[in-house]
């Protein structure tokens, strides 16, 4: 949800000690070493960000657990757009979703290596992604962020020609757009979109 319409999770340091089974005082030490951030509550207890204890558990090579998959999967930055595309279409797209969006922050990337990077740092919660990029297996790559927790699980829309919208059925993207992009239907699909993740989290 954009700028703090998605409750953000939070972890006391008992949970934390509770999902890494170790006792309250280590997680307590971990935190006064620098190894896990963290903030105080006006009562001075220790609290905890999802995606700093996310952070926390994959550096230590921790993320076995149920429990710890889940919280990678809660990474996802929610108020943040991707939009995967060549120069030549990027510039347009971007402008568009931005005017669109307000409340979301953008990102672009124009090849495969920028984008590989964007996904990592960032952790978009909403990528937009031309299916005709040339470089690399799309089927593949939306394979990885949809099976791996790491990277939040986003919602990716995918933007085809007109003739290739059915084999596209392939890709398991979660809506598929025909170029030019209207940007109506976009934020229609957003719309949607947000209500399920508020409903997720009030739930």
């Amino acid at each position: 949800m954009p700028r703090g319409g998605r409750r953000v999770r939070i972890f006391s340091a008992l949970e934390v000690a509770n999902i890494c089974g170790v006792v309250n005082q280590t997680t307590i030490n971990w935190i006064r070493n620098g190894h896990l951030k963290a903030f105080t509550t006006p009562g001075g207890q220790y609290r905890i960000y999802a995606k700093d204890l996310a952070a926390f558990l994959d550096n230590r090579g921790m993320a076995d657990s149920g429990e710890v998959l889940q919280i990678m999967m809660e990474n996802a930055n929610w108020d943040t757009f991707l939009i995967a595309a060549d120069l030549s279409s990027s510039a347009n797209l971007k402008n568009g979703i931005e005017n669109g969006f307000p409340d979301f922050d953008i990102f672009h990337a124009s090849d495969w290596f920028e984008i590989g990077r964007k996904v990592t740092e960032e952790k978009p919660g909403f990528i937009l992604l031309d299916a005709e990029m040339p470089g690399a297996d799309v089927v593949k790559f939306i394979r990885t962020l949809k099976e791996d927790p790491v990277f939040g699980k986003p919602y990716i829309f995918l933007l085809t020609s007109s003739r290739k919208v059915e084999a596209s059925s392939a890709y398991k993207a979660d809506l598929i757009f025909t170029k030019p992009l209207e940007l109506g239907k976009l934020k229609a699909a957003m719309r949607n979109y947000e209500k399920l993740l508020s409903g997720a989290v009030t739930a």
